[in-house]
Formats: C-alpha cells, sequence, structure tokens
C-alpha cells in the first residue's frame, strides 16, 4: 500500500478528483445565478467558529449577523465576478495559485517514506546534515592598539608564561580586556567565524588540542588560544536525525509534485510570449500601464 500511495501517477489522478469535485461543488452551488443556498452545516461551522473565538455560543442576533454578512459575501462575490473585477487583479492570481499549490501538497502529503529512502536521502543530502567541528577553548587577548610595536614581544612573553601555567591559567585576568567571553565550549566552525571573523577560525582547526598557541589573529586583534577539546565533523546516522531527514525529504517530494503536476497542466496550453525588442519598448509599455 506504501508503495502504490508513493506512486506520481496515484498522486495526479487524486488531484484531478479532487479538483473534479470541487468544480462539482461550485457548479451545483452556482447554478442558478440568483438563488443562494446557506446550508445547515454551513450556519452550524459559523457558531463552531463564533464559539472557539469568543469561548461561547452566538446569541440568535449574533448567529442572524454572520449569516447575513455570509449572504453578502456571497452576493458581491457573484457580482465582482460578472463584472469581471477577478480578472488580472495580482492578489486574486496569486490566492489561486496557492489554492491549487495547497491541493497538490495535500497530495504529497499523503506519501510516507521507507528508511531505504531515508537513507538514500541522507546519503545524497550530506553536507545539507552534516555536523560541523566543534570546539571547546580559551583565549587570551592581545589589543594592538594599547601594545603597538611591543605586541609580538608581549605575545611571546605571555604565551611562555600560559604554556607554564597550563590548562590551568586564569585567562580572565591576563592580555587585554575584550568584550567576548574568554572560554567558549561546543563552538562550531561557522560560529567561531562569525564571532571571531574567517582567518581566526580556519586557525582554530589547525592547533593541536592540549597546549597553549599563538598568537592567532581575528577581526579584533591577535589571540593566544587553548584548545581543550575538538570535534570533527562527520555526517550523522539516519537515527539521529530522522525527524530533520523526514521533513527535507517531504519538503522536496512535495516540490517535486508540484512541479509535476505544472508539467502535466501545462501541456494543455499553447503559450506565445512576445518579448520587447528594446529596453524603450519596455518603459513604454510600463508607461502605459500606469
Amino acid at each position: 500500500m506504501k508503495r502504490i500511495l508513493r506512486e506520481p501517477l496515484l498522486h495526479f489522478l487524486l488531484l484531478g478528483a479532487a479538483l473534479f469535485a470541487a468544480y462539482g461543488l461550485v457548479s451545483k452551488r452556482t447554478s442558478g445565478p440568483g438563488k443562494i443556498v446557506i446550508s445547515a452545516g454551513e450556519v452550524a461551522s459559523m457558531a463552531e467558529i463564533f464559539a472557539r473565538t469568543w469561548r461561547r455560543p452566538p446569541t440568535r442576533a449574533e448567529l442572524d449577523g454572520l449569516i447575513r454578512d455570509r449572504v453578502q459575501e456571497e452576493i458581491y462575490y457573484r457580482e465582482a465576478r460578472a463584472l469581471g473585477l477577478d480578472r488580472d487583479d495580482t492578489v486574486i492570481r496569486r490566492r489561486l495559485r496557492q489554492k491549487m499549490e495547497f491541493l497538490t501538497d495535500d497530495i504529497a502529503a499523503l506519501a510516507e517514506p521507507t528508511e531505504d529512502e531515508l537513507s538514500g536521502y541522507l546519503k545524497a543530502h550530506a553536507d545539507t546534515f552534516r555536523v560541523q567541528r566543534q570546539f571547546t577553548f580559551r583565549h587570551v587577548y592581545l589589543s594592538p592598539e594599547r601594545r603597538g610595536k611591543n605586541l609580538a614581544r608581549d605575545a611571546g612573553q605571555l604565551l611562555a608564561q600560559l604554556r607554564e601555567a597550563g590548562d590551568q591559567a586564569d585567562v580572565a585576568e591576563l592580555g587585554d580586556p575584550f568584550l567576548l567571553e574568554h572560554l567558549f565550549q561546543s563552538v562550531s566552525a561557522s560560529e567561531a567565524a562569525k564571532l571571531f571573523g574567517d582567518r581566526f577560525a580556519a586557525t582554530l582547526g589547525e592547533l593541536s588540542p592540549g597546549r597553549w598557541q599563538g598568537p592567532v589573529e581575528s577581526g579584533y586583534g591577535v589571540h593566544l588560544v587553548f584548545v581543550s577539546e575538538r570535534t570533527e565533523g562527520n555526517v550523522p546516522a539516519l537515527a539521529d536525525v530522522r525527524d530533520a531527514v523526514e521533513r527535507e525529504w517531504k519538503n522536496a517530494r512535495r516540490l517535486e509534485t508540484n512541479e509535476k503536476f505544472y508539467a502535466e497542466l501545462l501541456k494543455r496550453y499553447s503559450v506565445t510570449i512576445e518579448r520587447p525588442q528594446a529596453a524603450g519598448e519596455l518603459k513604454k509599455l510600463a508607461e502605459a500601464r500606469q
């Protein structure tokens, strides 16, 4: 049954049936131009929506007002269409397109992926789900503005002091004042790049964990860095990212179904595009529309 539900042909048949049913309902409701029927189901739906909104059932007068609004809406809708007010209206055209796409979305949602399909999707889109390198590190900042010509000398002296202290060094008391934290835990490579710049993040990936190293340049100045832990990037197992993979698979399936449905509809039309010959004609057409 799952294999059958995944067949695109079934999707098109179901979508065609839905469109046919919708057309039949509209045709039935508008078969008599001067006749409007507000069914008991519609009245009950109005009352239910009112109750959910206001947390109480509508009074008789309020329900009568809702029914009157519904009748007025139907009359205006029919008269506006009769006058052609729905034509060449960008908002209406976009809304109708959106409703057509909703129909294909509903059909695509019927398909449930198998484990093999999810595994294949994860493999084909590994970069989307790849876990980046992560770093836990401490740093001491040295300001080029404060240190001036002594920056290299001070960095060398401080690096020797830090290496002697090892991972017990009190980084908050050393170096120059810094706006960011001195300790970062499980920071991804992209996060490090946002905080310190691409050069710093790239160098961070080259440092050996367990010892003070530097100076490392950033957008702020230079840093002496102690990487205590580095986790290499990898593609996680399906079990660890199954929900995310399934969500992306369904979205891809939805887009594919929409595109296939559009391609089938396009076959029913002959499309002619008359392109302006020069930029001057484009300007004239734009001015004529204003």
